[in-house]
């Protein structure tokens, strides 16, 4: 299925994802109509102001946790693309049940108004840390998978079909850590929790690109991983501040030193292909020919971040993020 004439509805859609998929949808596809869901109407005026007043733009104020204002919004909606989350590590350590309640009841509810509406397809957007999860934001994420992987099999005669999208940092969106190094080299020193520390990165552009072309190769049930390049924090603070002081402040709690996209045990499911892994299904309803030209994974095989065979230079760091210093520039010319 491709985004032309479709009726799209992206949940959380203020967010830096939402902003950027409806942009780039609608300079580059024909949608019919994209339908922000979200429940702030501050961030949904911005919005409307930054698309000014783009005709094909709808806004529906909304919560995930309430299925029945998910059901009117996706009254004859084509997609749906689920970014709705509580993101934040120690806010949803510190608020559990409220992280609970959006991000898995939250889940459910969108899988239950998909059905119920005739969705033809929703891909939900996940993270590394929901393989392996150390904190209660990965938890929540690995049941929200789990719960769109099995929704196909609750889909009985009907065409709705359920796939997820799993990737790692995305750079410079709302919340992540390239906003606070550039605020922090300001003072001339950048805190870091721990220099081994390994991350995948992911360019917002990048990542709404790997979900738009997902939507249209997916057939339900599959976690999408692309092939992204590792950095560490220290390497990243160097290049976003390579003049400042760096201060070790210890890793925080819920947080790994590496995070992995694919684990072993999931690997004996996927299969390789050119710019991405497939994680398919091991449920009786899944087609084992679906991805047969995929090539499968070596026994033992582990995506992670720290033996991740592709690595990021700060050259390449810089090219993704505009505000970086060039070589040879201080904290103070930022």
């Amino acid at each position: 299925m491709t985004l032309e004439r479709t009726t799209v509805l992206v949940t959380g859609g203020t967010g830096s994802f939402g902003r950027r998929f409806a942009e780039l949808v609608l300079k580059e596809h024909s949608p019919k109509a994209i339908r922000i869901f979200s429940r702030g109407e501050l961030l949904q005026l911005e919005m409307r102001r930054q698309f000014e007043d783009e005709s094909r733009l709808r806004f529906f104020i909304g919560d995930v946790r309430d299925k029945d204002r998910l059901c009117r919004g996706m009254n004859g909606v084509d997609i749906v693309v689920h970014a709705a989350a509580l993101k934040q590590v120690p806010a949803c350590e510190y608020n559990p049940i409220e992280a609970v309640r959006t991000n898995i009841d939250g889940a459910a509810n969108v899988i239950d108004a998909a059905i119920d509406n005739g969705v033809a397809r929703v891909l939900a957007l996940s993270t590394d840390k929901a393989v392996q999860p150390l904190n209660l934001y990965g938890a929540t994420k690995l049941v929200a998978e789990k719960l769109f992987v099995q929704a196909n099999a609750y889909v009985g005669g009907r065409e709705t079909k359920f796939s997820c999208v799993r990737y790692g940092n995305v750079v410079g969106s709302r919340g992540s850590v390239i906003p606070l190094f550039l605020q922090q080299r300001r003072t001339g020193c950048i805190t870091v929790t721990d220099p081994g520390m390994t991350r995948f990165w992911i360019t917002l552009e990048q990542g709404v690109r790997f979900v738009i072309r997902c939507l249209a190769e997916m057939r339900g049930g599959e976690v999408f991983v692309p092939k992204i390049p590792s950095m560490s924090v220290l390497a990243l603070a160097k290049a976003i501040a390579p003049d400042c002081q760096v201060d070790q402040i210890g890793v925080r709690p819920g947080e790994k030193l590496h995070e992995v996209l694919i684990s072993a045990d999931e690997a004996r499911q996927a299969v390789e292909l050119e710019d991405m892994y497939v994680i398919q299904p091991s449920h009786r309803w899944w087609d084992a020919g679906n991805w047969a030209h995929g090539t499968p994974l070596p026994e033992g095989f582990q995506y992670a971040s720290d033996t991740n065979p592709n690595w990021l230079s700060a050259e390449q760091l810089r090219v993704m993020v505009e505000d970086l210093p060039t070589k040879g520039e201080g904290a103070t010319n930022g």
